[in-house]
């Protein structure tokens, strides 16, 4: 990566529900702030060069989808090439006179800034990073509306403390697989005619001896069995923020899984908030609905109700001739919007009440009624 790691989407400054236009939006004016053509800060080229690296990936459905999933780890090994051979940058930035190291389009990938900006990706210069792990948290309505916070319970793998991830016994260490000299693959190499001469064919594949592995283990660590991982329940303390909307993803960086390799960094843990069931209310983005169950005297006549909201409860009149399915709002009843922007409604449901079983008083005065309707 081009410097050091940090999540694409602040790196750009967009939510990571971004649509493309706001995306390219945002690159072009960091990058215009930040080339070194006009910025000659000694920050500028590598903050310039993580710019791109973020457009390139967020701008491109499948590698942000990858992202996305898994992460650094899910875009790894990308060549320059790889990853702007399909950007316009004059498209970007038009006439703003500026070297973008000859990438207009499809060439220009051996120079200027582009040039270098993923060299290290194909020599595997930093261990890979773990992957990203979520779980789900269910808040309810009372704590999303003000905010919270919120102890959250999970299990990963973490590297074994007492063989410190190797899975060998402590004072041991893994023996080197020999056919395949520790790599894990191994490489046959042909001749093969092409035209007027030969080139040479290399296969790699999976070492049969080692199954990839590259190392056998003799003395396998008592506390992981030899896989170098132990479980661990963990807990975390997460700030939910007022007006939290279905679905947010807290990010907690550093407690995802570990890396696969040694020295590799771990991925990063997302808490997925999700609206904790409520018998009275049902959520629909910043408001709520609330279904109220009328007496047909009540739906008749008009009344005055005393309805539940998530601050206590309030006064509510119901309209003479209110309809079966109608629907009343109590506006600002709602959910807190999320960034403060104001508060979503309660909405009412009405139903009638038919009641099936009448005194014969009951009976009477009906009977009365359908006779002074029909009169």
């Amino acid at each position: 990566m081009a410097g050091a790691q940090q999540d694409y989407y602040e790196v750009l400054g967009v939510p990571r529900d971004a649509d493309l236009k706001a995306i390219k939006s945002a690159f072009r004016k960091l990058a215009m702030k930040y080339h070194p053509d006009r910025n000659k800060a000694p920050e500028a080229e590598e903050k310039f060069k993580q710019i791109a690296e973020a457009y390139a990936i967020l701008s491109d459905p499948q590698k942000r989808n990858e992202y996305d999933a898994h992460g650094f780890a899910g875009v790894e090994g990308f060549s320059a090439e790889d990853l702007f051979s399909g950007i316009d940058l004059s498209d970007i930035f038009g006439d703003s006179g500026f070297d973008f190291g000859g990438l207009g389009g499809l060439g220009g990938l051996g120079g200027g800034l582009f040039g270098d900006l993923f060299h290290h990706r194909g020599q595997h210069a930093r261990p890979s990073r773990g992957r990203d792990i979520q779980v789900q948290l269910a808040v309810p309505l009372e704590k999303i509306n003000s905010g919270s916070e919120e102890i959250v319970h999970f299990q990963r793998p973490m590297q074994c403390p007492g063989c410190k991830g190797s899975g060998a016994e402590p004072g041991t260490a893994p023996r080197k697989c020999e056919a395949c000299g520790g790599s894990g693959r191994q490489v046959q190499s042909r001749q093969q005619k092409q035209g007027q001469g030969t080139v040479q064919v290399q296969q790699i594949t999976t070492c049969p001896v080692c199954h990839g592995r590259g190392e056998f283990i003799d003395h396998p660590c008592h506390s992981c069995k030899g896989s170098g991982r132990i479980q661990k329940d963990d807990k975390l303390k997460v700030t939910i923020p007022p007006g939290a909307d279905e679905g947010m993803a807290l990010r907690i960086r550093g407690h995802g899984l570990p890396s696969d390799e040694a020295g590799g960094e771990p991925g990063d843990l997302y808490v997925i908030v999700r609206t904790a069931a409520d018998p009275r209310f049902v959520r629909h983005g910043a408001d709520l609905w609330h279904t109220v169950q009328l007496d047909i005297p009540d739906a008749v006549l008009g009344t005055t109700l005393r309805i539940d909201t998530l601050e206590g409860k309030v006064d509510v009149k119901i309209p003479p001739g209110t309809q079966a399915d109608e629907v009343l709002r109590v506006k600002g009843k709602g959910l807190v919007k999320f960034g403060g922007y104001g508060r979503g409604d309660l909405n009412l449901r009405l139903t009638l009440r038919i009641p099936e079983k009448i005194s014969d008083e009951e009976k009477r005065l009906y009977e009365q009624l359908r006779g002074v309707r029909k009169a």
